[in-house]
């Protein structure tokens, strides 16, 4: 389990300060993207939760708190079908779920879609996707 927080105020914290902060949030529930207040010295610091593995996670001894001064995003994606493979490509990646083929950006939005018979492999070369289906033919998807 894996908090990375984000000083929401402008100070330099001293090293071993995720120690402290494990204690101040010992017992909470935090979600990715959220934001946190924690007491120090009578002061609410605040701070973004850039990500807890798993999310919501509940706070506890064997919970791992990282600091980051940089932005982590994060894309969460669910398919009513298992996924077979993903190929990652310059304009994004493929899923294979099944007989369908699923190409998608790099912020996550769908460029094209199509299901196939017979789905043989799927192959990337200089950002043109191939798609292998039906035994004996292939679609080129330039994206």
């Amino acid at each position: 389990m894996r908090v990375v927080m984000k000083p929401l105020f402008d100070a330099e914290l001293p090293p071993g300060f995720e120690e402290i902060l494990k204690d101040k949030l010992m017992g909470r529930e935090l979600r990715t993207g959220e934001e946190v207040e924690v007491e120090l010295l009578g002061k609410p610091l605040p701070f973004k939760v850039l990500l807890a593995e798993p999310s919501p996670l509940k706070v506890g001894r064997g919970t791992k708190i990282e600091l980051s001064r940089g932005d982590v995003e994060v894309l969460d994606f669910e398919f009513d079908e298992a996924v077979k493979e993903v190929v990652p490509f310059d304009g994004g990646f493929v899923v294979v779920l099944g007989r369908k083929v699923l190409i998608l950006n790099h912020t996550g939005q769908k460029i094209y879609s199509d299901e196939f018979e017979e789905l043989n492999g799927v192959r990337v070369s200089k950002g043109t996707v191939v798609i292998i289906h039906d035994g004996n033919k292939i679609r080129l998807v330039k994206p």
